[in-house]
Formats: C-alpha cells, structure tokens, sequence
C-alpha cells in the first residue's frame, strides 16, 4: 500500500511558514500603527499609509515564499530539506525537550505589542458617548499648524480655525469655545509660533477650557491644491476620535474651510449624538470669499482686544472695503468706537450691523442684539442677550464681566459679584491673567459698596501681582485704605498713583479732580472738596471738572446752592451735554423746583448717547413728584 501523503498542514509547520505568517503579520501591524502616529508630525504625504500597506502586503508573499524554501538553521540559512528526509531523520533521532528560540521571543514580543495596541480599540469604552451623558459635547479648536512653507499664508492658521468655531457653534447641540479663550490661553504658554502646538499642548488648553474634545490640524500646499487634514481628539486621553481630509483651490480656502467644517459637523451631531442634523440658513462667522477680507478682519480683533481702537478700525474698514458683503466688521466697528465715546459713530455701525444680523451665525447675531441694546436700548435688555450668548459658550470670561458691569450699573452689587467673580475664576483655571484690572476693580467696588473690605484686600493683593503699579488699582487700593482708617497706607498708595498720573503727562487740574474723586469715594466729602477747589483754581473754565464739583455738592446735600451754580457754569461750555443737564435737574430737584427738574431731566433723557441708569432714577423721582403735586 502506498505511504499516505504527508499532511499539508504539518509540512507548513515544518517549514515554519506558520510562525512566519504570524510573527510577519504581528510586526506589520506595528509598522503600520506606528506609520500612522509619525505620519502627521514627520510631513509625510497622506497616501504614505498605503504605500506601506501596499508593500507590506508585497512583502507578505516574498516571506512566505523564502520560508517555504529556506530555513534559519545553527549553522545559517540553508535550503529545506524535502519532507521524505526529514521523516528519516526524525525516525532515528531520539526524542529530548523543545529549547526555546530566539525567533519564539520575537513572535510573543510582536503579539504582546500587537494586543496592547488591539485591546482598546476592541474593548474601549466610548468616549464620546460618556461626554454626551454628561451634557452636550464641548469642543476646542486650535489654530491649524502651517505647513505651506510660505509665512504669508501663517493667518491662515487662524482663518480655518476661527471658520470652524463659527460654524460648530450654529448647532445647537454643541458647545464650542471660542477663539478669544483660545487664542488668550495660547498667548500665555512658552509657544513661539503655531507649529509648536502639539496634540500634548493642545489637550492641556483644551482641559482648561473644560472642552472633552479639541480640534487639531494642518494646513499644506502642492502648487494651488490646498490640503486640510483635522483630527478630533480626546482631551483626557488624546486619543484620535477620528481623522479629516479635505482638498481645494488654494483661491476658495474658505469654501474648502467649510466643508471641513460640514464633515466634522455631521460626524459630531450624527454619529455621535446619534440626532438628525439641524441644517440652519446662516453664514458663518467668516462669511467672506476674500482671504483678504478675512485677514484684515482678524488683524482688527488682535488690536481690538488690546484696547488699540484706533488700529482696530482702520483694519475693520479695510475688511469691509475688500468684501463689501462680509457682515461681521460691522458689530465690531460699533463697539471700537464706542469704547472711544464717539457714540454717533458706534450707533451709526450699530444700525448697519443690526440691519443684516439675519445673515450671521447664532452668535454674532446675539453679540449684535447685545450691541443694539447697548446704544440704543436699556440695560436689562443687555443682561438677556448676553445671557443668550453664554447659553451657547459658557467659558467667555469677557461674557461675565460684561454681566457683572450691568448689574453694578444697576446698582445690584450683590449680583454683580458672582459675574465678576465667575470671570475671575476662570482667568485662574486658564492660569492667565485677566484681559485687564478692571476685572479687579470692578470685584472690587461691588465689595466696597456691599462693605466686604477683608474680600476687597485679598483681591487687591492678587491683583498687584497681575497688574503691579496700574494706577487705576493704586486708585482703589487708596479708597479701601481711607475707608478703613488706615491713613498711612492710604498716603502711600496716593503718591505711587500720582506720581503714575504724572508719569502718563495727566496735568496738575486732572490729578488734583482724580484725588478729589478718590475721597469723595471713600465718604471725606472734606477733602474732596479741597482737591475739587484746587482743580478749579488750575483750570477754572474745565466743564468736565465744574460738573462733577457741582454734582458732589448736589447728590450728597453738601452746598446744593454752590452745586446749582457751578453746574450752570458748566451748561455755558457744553449746553448740550446731558450729564450737566442732569446734575442742574438734580439740583433742581433737591430744591423742590420739580417741573423746571423735570424739564431738564427729560432734555437730558433725550440727549444722553447711552442708557444712564442714575439719570432714569433721577427723571422718574422728578415725575413722581410732579404728578404728586
């Protein structure tokens, strides 16, 4: 009888083509996770993950091809023998233990690697679904890393990154924090550009901003074609989520921006919140065709935010001029000139931006209602609509400071406390510093008018180290020390802040009416009215300075008679302004002339560039007591 043939399966063992197969695919399967971490950082082309497939796979059959021919011996490679000899060889050899190989630890080396990377994407818990149980998902973006070569191009890292917050945050069920946080957050590491922003650095930002997931990508060229690559990223673990890659012109950046966008909105609302899209009609916060447009645009807001109005509007302009269609430059030219006191001009952008507010994103349309509200409404309609705005991104500082100046102009200072000190608090998570003192000084004077002195101190002394020698935190350090008798600290703080003043060019009338609003804010009508005195005696026709003299005089019952005649001298140089207005009805009314009071608290009224909420006290105690006559 012929001998049975010998098991295909046993030859393959013998010839080690088993082991090959595996330890060939454990360690290909490393190659290519490990291709695609380095892939992005390294530059490489985006088809490289393929080729080393595509070659892996190549290799694949070579191995398996020299594994069926040759064979790893003691004495080196050689030919394998045919399976007949062996047999033999096999028969008359005697039986020992298997010694363990070197090839063996390789093979449990590349499995153990293999299992590590495999376990927790088989057996991981959902991330996102854990982020969506605790509430809506909230989302970072970092600036995109150039890698165009071409540092002309370095605002587009901010242009693609300002056009997907805009865009994330038009649905509803997301939480996007917005660029100012970002951007504030960034200025405050050791970066020295963009491409520094690791995924390392871009989670610890993201964690600060309370955000589960970032947003973290690339911008590259090859001749015209402009390439984004994005990924969506786990805060906690920097785990990738998910990958996007998109191509265009490098003329429709933004357009390709937006359909980035759309990928990444669908993937987020549809996958992961497992809801159907809610497409919204709106543009996008870059609602421009023009880079340039865009460019200017965001030049504008980095002078705007360090208070250098001026530049911000020349650039705002320059925005409009280069896309006359680009909508949002409109809000925030109002807002530039109105941090300047030129409220004919901010209430003249305001109308323009309020008339096209149906074509911006969900949140400059309520930043634009906000605005509206602020030149041509009242405060109360200010507090809904930045309510409205923190709804949407509940991490803007700037948002709760705005609420807290409302309140303290309304004069409800135990509400304005929390605001401010919301806004503080998340300055201290950041760990950065304040935009600027007045998110100290503002605390502050809640604290004061509410009588919290021991709170008022501790603030000041954190303020001091953000904000050392500002000569507004040197003002309201010296109204504390007053108040609380301790009159030698007070004359300290009184020096340093004149010796600022002075520093600054501020003149002798202009320190001497600042020291007299600093007593008169710590209650020492007295000495209040010495420095008022010696600020005339300097510049006696000085309307600004006559008319506070003449209110102190009026509001606190001090001489309303000098009052009332230091504010008519006040109406001769400015007839038409409404705080002097305001201060000679006052008068009035504290002499019990209620109709001529009324009458020049409602001019007043009609004259005043903004909500003043002490004049509408004022003009409603004048009509109370004309109607009760």
């Amino acid at each position: 009888m012929p001998e049975k043939p010998y098991n295909f399966w046993q030859e393959l063992k013998r010839r080690k083509v088993v082991r090959v197969i595996i330890g060939y695919l454990a360690a290909s399967y490393v190659i290519l996770e490990l291709t695609s971490i380095v892939a992005e950082p390294f530059g490489l082309p985006s088809g490289t993950i393929k080729l080393v497939f595509v070659l892996l796979c190549i290799g694949l059959v070579i191995a398996i091809y020299l594994s069926w021919i040759y064979d790893y011996t003691p004495k080196g490679i050689q030919k394998t023998k045919p399976a007949k000899v062996a047999r033999e060889k096999e028969a008359v050899s005697k039986p020992g233990e298997r010694k363990l190989k070197v090839s063996d630890v390789v093979i449990a080396v590349l499995l153990v690697a293999v299992i590590i990377l495999v376990y927790p994407k088989i057996f991981k818990p959902d991330r996102l679904k854990q982020l969506r149980e605790k509430g809506e998902v909230s989302v970072a973006v970092m600036p995109f890393h150039n890698l165009t070569r071409d540092t002309l191009k370095n605002f587009w890292q901010i242009l693609v990154q300002d056009n997907l917050i805009t865009s994330l945050t038009n649905s509803e069920e997301l939480k996007v924090r917005q660029t100012e946080s970002t951007i504030t957050l960034l200025q405050n590491t050791d970066l020295k550009n963009y491409a520094s922003i690791t995924p390392s650095v871009a989670s610890k930002i993201s964690q600060k901003l309370d955000a589960g997931v970032f947003i973290h990508g690339s911008i590259s060229q090859i001749d015209t074609i402009i390439r984004l690559n994005a990924k969506l990223i786990d805060s906690e673990t920097e785990e990738v989520f998910k990958s996007f890659q998109i191509d265009g012109i490098q003329e429709n950046i933004l357009k390709v921006t937006d359909s980035l966008s759309r990928m990444i909105k669908d993937y987020l609302i549809i996958s992961v919140l497992e809801k159907e899209l809610s497409y919204e009609l709106q543009l996008y916060l870059s609602s421009s065709n023009s880079s340039e447009a865009v460019k200017y645009f965001m030049e504008g807001n980095m002078a705007f935010y360090k208070r250098d109005y001026p530049t911000s509007r020349e650039l705002f302009r320059k925005a409009l001029d280069a896309d006359t269609n680009f909508v949002v430059p409109l809000a925030k030219l109002a807002v530039a000139y109105g941090n300047q006191g030129m409220y004919e001009d901010a209430k003249k952008w305001t109308i323009k931006a309020y008339e096209k507010r149906d074509q911006m994103s969900r949140l400059e349309k309520l930043y634009t209602e906000w605005i509206h509200a602020l030149y041509f409404g009242n405060l109360y309609e200010e507090l809904k609509y930045m309510r409205q705005v923190l709804e949407i991104d509940d991490q803007l500082a700037g948002g709760y400071y705005v609420l807290g100046i409302d309140y303290l102009l309304l004069n409800q200072y135990n509400k304005a406390i929390p605001e401010f000190r919301r806004a503080l608090e998340l300055y201290k998570r950041w760990d950065v510093k304040p935009m600027w003192v007045y998110n100290y000084t503002t605390l502050g004077e809640a604290y004061h008018k509410t009588g919290q002195y021991r709170k008022e101190k501790k603030l000041y002394k954190r303020a001091e180290k953000d904000f050392p020698g500002d000569p507004l935190l040197l003002n309201r350090q010296a109204i504390l020390a007053l108040s609380l008798g301790k009159t030698r600290a007070a004359d300290e703080y009184i020096e340093e802040y004149i010796s600022v003043l002075e520093e600054n060019s501020a003149s002798e009338a202009d320190i001497a009416s600042d020291l007299g609003s600093l007593y008169w804010d710590a209650g020492l009508f007295d000495e209040a009215v010495k420095y008022y005195h010696q600020a005339l005696s300097l510049e006696p026709e000085n309307p600004l300075i006559l008319n506070d003299f003449a209110y102190l005089l009026i509001d606190n019952d001090l001489n309303i008679n000098q009052g009332l005649e230091l504010a008519e001298k006040a109406l001769e140089f400015n007839p038409d302004d409404h705080d002097c207005l305001d201060t000679k009805g006052w008068g009035l009314y504290k002499q019990g002339k209620y109709k001529e009071a009324l009458h020049l608290l409602e001019k007043s009224w009609e004259l005043k560039p903004v909500y003043d909420h002490d004049l509408f006290l004022h003009l409603e105690a004048a009509k109370k007591a004309v109607g009760s006559q």
